[in-house]
């Protein structure tokens, strides 16, 4: 939980954006009932519920609770997995991931001290496709088969493990971290920003660091259909209303992707863009992201969300990702290489210009 102006929010992990139909009706219905009614997705594939009103969350973690949301009270707030969002649905996955996602996420709520992480330490799990490279996990894995390359900041070590031990390397690889944080009386919440921190926790692991293989860094997963029953849609600046939730709930398979889209297998397509779903892969939505803004947060200069909304047609297309940020803090972003629309005291800037409207700053996305 943490307070936010609009009130109370709420952040329910999701290891590796696993959630039933089931589950998204309790989260709809909870935030129906003890917010403002929406869903947001977040860069992390996990779901917030905003606006919570004084009680509400006691009665939403009972909620959570049973609906297997909240497995560990101790340990949710490190309960940070991503996976390849289609691992183990195409042809495109050299290895089903999600089985160790459920390992993993098991053994860590397990580990008392594990519970001593940061909020912000991260794990991935590629499933080869390279989906997840430039996202710069704690400690990751990434398969080539059935072998999996140990990634610790984001780095190939040139360590290779089996299926049947990543998850354990990997916990053994963040205790490491707790260790050598320790060691080095740092406070870090980010294995990458421990002095030599890859090569220290290598070697407290057993293990020296090789030349990993240069694997190709693969794309975000794109929005439309991906087979006969598997599509991906997209969740226009990742605020799912409760009709989107209900179309979505209809489904026969869910995973929330950190691009702000959901996996959706036995979907009604028709549907879910009636309900205003995105599915087609060029529209301006699949690569515009934007942070709360006004009024949700106290911190943000301007609405970003409404002045994206009334923009969005505008959008030029291109490669490159859009995200709207309501102060310098850039909450939300997404990785890698991105158009930077910042909010200022009298309009935007873009990638560091000076302020302009937001009509304007299309313009300069040109």
């Amino acid at each position: 939980m943490h307070q936010a102006a609009d009130g109370g929010l709420a952040r329910v992990r999701l290891p590796g954006g696993v959630v039933s139909p089931a589950q998204l009706r309790v989260l709809a219905a909870a935030s129906a009932d003890l917010g403002d009614g929406n869903l947001e997705l977040t860069s992390r594939g996990n779901i917030q519920i905003r606006a919570l009103r004084p009680g509400a969350p006691k009665e939403l973690s009972d909620r959570l609770y049973d609906a297997g949301l909240l497995p560990s009270l101790t340990h949710e707030r490190v309960r940070n997995i991503l996976a390849s969002p289609l691992s183990g649905l195409d042809q495109h996955s050299q290895y089903d991931v999600q089985p160790l996602v459920a390992a993993l996420d098991r053994n860590l709520c397990a580990t008392p001290r594990l519970a001593e992480l940061p909020g912000r330490f991260l794990f991935t799990l590629d499933d080869g496709r390279g989906d997840l490279a430039a996202i710069g996990a704690d400690v990751g894995v990434r398969f080539t088969g059935a072998q999996a390359a140990l990634l610790l900041a984001g780095e190939d070590t040139g360590v290779r493990l089996s299926p049947a031990d990543a998850p354990r390397v990997m916990l053994q690889a963040a205790e490491a971290f707790l260790d050598e944080r320790e060691a080095q009386q740092s406070a870090a919440w980010r294995l990458g920003e421990l002095t030599d921190g890859v090569l220290e926790v290598l070697s407290r692991l057993g293990y020296s660091k090789s030349a990993g293989q240069s694997a190709p860094q693969g794309e975000a997963v794109r929005a439309g259909m991906h087979g006969p029953e598997l599509l991906v849609a997209t969740v226009p600046l990742g605020s799912l209303g409760q009709e989107q939730a209900a179309a979505l709930a209809d489904a026969v398979q869910l995973r929330v992707t950190p691009w702000r889209s959901v996996v959706v297998v036995g979907g009604d397509v028709d549907r879910l863009v009636a309900a205003g779903l995105v599915v087609d892969e060029e529209s301006p939505w699949n690569r515009m992201t934007a942070c709360a803004g006004r009024p949700g947060c106290g911190k943000a200069l301007a609405d970003v969300r409404r002045d994206a909304r009334r923009v969005a047609a505008m959008v030029p297309s291109g490669r490159r990702p859009v995200h709207w940020s309501g102060c310098e803090r850039r909450c939300g972003q997404p990785a890698g290489d991105f158009v930077d629309v910042l909010a200022l005291t009298d309009g935007y800037s873009v990638d560091g210009s000076a302020a302009v409207t937001a009509e304007q700053s299309v313009m300069r996305m040109r």
